[in-house]
């Protein structure tokens, strides 16, 4: 197994080992305080390794935590932190955490008292709400000034996390922080995260050597403007400030057949006043308006009016010209002075020691599956570790999983218009082919030249199908340097085709 400082994989089928917290969640509703979530060690829902089982978090709804003490702490000092565990969200995931969190070395460490404001050095794993997808690795700085811890969590993976918590499958969670400050963020073996502790955390492990000044203040003369009016400027006299935007187009022409007398509504000639309409009350009644159908066939009714047009001579009201500002002083911005809590720790990689890893989640969604706990200082160990555990489980859910054509015509059934993709894509290539490879025959004639312990050459003719000579130029396309037999037209003996040098290539045996 290697070195490590734990190594927890479930085999016994026990809790053996880890201690269940019976504490209560501060500043919370009694009917929720309590850390009352259940844990069991079963196999999973689907198992496709009969006999494996893993720690699953059963309840949703609930608060859990559960904990176990490493063989010894681990301190941070010349090897690296490799931690990896895997997971299983059986029934998806809809809001709840899947993380670990590696428990600060502490005098008063209480497992049974694990609660969510126990010290922690690193936090670590997934987490999902909605559709906000997180993988975590924080750590908790401590400050050299002051002796206080501060949160910093690592940026953003840019890797697209969503297959990981729907698929349904078993992941690999793995950490790899390096005493040269770098780390590495993988699932599956695959880097999703990486960067550096000095440059790569929110927010910076270490503060601004120099900061704003907080009692600095603009000055009341400052002037921020970079272009003022040009004083000297003065309106043109023929500037008529009192033009309009829009006049009458005077070419326009009013059309034929435009009927002045007629309006473009009328009362509504079958319309009756309401039997219960009082004039008093309602006042006159009249008729709701129609289109005048005198209109229907006319270019328009009522007063014709010119339509509006731009105004050449639009000038609007004036103003004085922009120029640049003589007295630009540029933005304003407060002093820089030293700042009183500046520090420089160029190796945060030498966290607080820790002791033991624990699970402190709330979940909506239950059977959360945890298998394959382990930490170690060596890439090696935790390699094979991985191989040992998760690889197994990797390929036997791989073997499980259906053909290629069954995933095909899963996902037609729900998404119909696939059927469209798939003809497109794979029916009708089929089909050309099959019309290009057999219909006709062509003659054509072959010298071959066959060197064994006899010498000879023969010419000789034969008639192949398009099919025959397609599989023939796809085979010598794909394979140039390769040696195969292929069948003839003749049954009595196979026809063998080799690559010589120079891509030269020679038929022999052929009847």
């Amino acid at each position: 197994m290697g070195e490590h400082f734990i190594a927890e994989s479930f085999d016994r089928g026990t809790l053996d080992g880890w201690v269940v917290s019976s504490a209560k969640k501060e500043d919370a509703d009694e009917d929720i305080a309590k850390y009352d979530g259940k844990w069991a060690v079963e196999e999973m829902k689907d198992s496709k390794l009969p006999g494996d089982k893993g720690l699953v978090l059963k309840s949703r709804a609930k608060h859990h935590a559960i904990s176990a003490q490493l063989l010894r702490p681990f301190t941070f000092d010349t090897k690296p932190l490799i931690i990896q565990y895997e997971v299983n969200f059986q029934l998806g995931i809809d809001c709840g955490g899947a993380y670990v969190k590696l428990l600060t070395q502490t005098p008063d460490l209480d497992l049974d008292q694990f609660v969510d404001k126990t010290p922690y050095t690193i936090m670590f794993g997934p987490d999902k709400c909605g559709e906000d997808y997180k993988l975590h690795f924080i750590f908790r700085h401590k400050n050299p000034k002051t002796g206080e811890y501060e949160e910093k969590h690592a940026k953003k993976p840019d890797a697209d996390l969503r297959t990981y918590y729907t698929d349904k499958k078993t992941h690999l969670y793995t950490l790899v922080v390096n005493p040269d400050n770098t780390f590495e963020v993988l699932v599956d073996q695959t880097v999703v995260n990486s960067g550096s502790l000095l440059t790569d955390m929110t927010p910076p492990v270490n503060p601004p050597a120099e900061i704003e000044d907080p009692d600095d203040q603009k000055p009341e003369d400052w002037d921020e403007r970079p272009k003022i009016q040009d004083p000297s400027a003065t309106k043109p006299e023929d500037w008529d400030e009192d033009a309009p935007a829009q006049i009458p187009d005077e070419d326009a022409a009013k059309p034929e057949g435009w009927l002045d007398d007629e309006p473009e509504y009328i009362g509504d000639p079958d319309a009756l006043k309401p039997e219960d309409w009082d004039e008093d009350m309602d006042g006159e009644w009249e008729a709701p308006q129609v289109p005048n159908p005198a209109c229907e066939t006319a270019p328009g009714c009522g007063t014709w009016k010119r339509p509006m047009i731009d105004n050449p001579n639009y000038k609007g009201k004036w103003k004085p010209p922009m120029i640049d500002n003589p007295n630009y002083q540029g933005v304003w911005k407060p002093r820089k002075i030293a700042n009183p809590a500046f520090f420089e720790d160029l190796q945060p990689f030498k966290m607080t020691p820790f002791s033991a890893l624990g699970l402190e989640l709330w979940s909506m969604t239950s059977d959360i599956f945890f298998d394959n706990f382990f930490i170690t200082d060596d890439r090696n160990t935790a390699e094979r570790w991985a191989n040992d555990g998760w690889g197994l489980k990797k390929a036997a859910e791989g073997a499980a999983e259906p053909s290629l054509a069954t995933q095909m015509l899963n996902a037609a059934e729900e998404r119909p218009w696939l059927w469209v993709v798939y003809v497109l894509t794979v029916a009708l290539p089929l089909v050309l082919i099959i019309v290009f490879c057999c219909t006709g025959k062509v003659t054509h004639t072959h010298t071959h030249t066959h060197r064994d312990t006899d010498t000879y050459s023969s010419t000789q003719t034969h008639t192949h199908s398009r099919a025959e000579r397609y599989i023939v130029i796809v085979s010598i396309s794909r394979y140039e340097h390769s040696r195969y037999s292929y069948q003839g037209s003749s049954p009595r003996s196979p026809c063998m085709y080799s690559s010589g040098s120079h891509n030269k290539h020679h038929f022999y045996n052929c009847p």
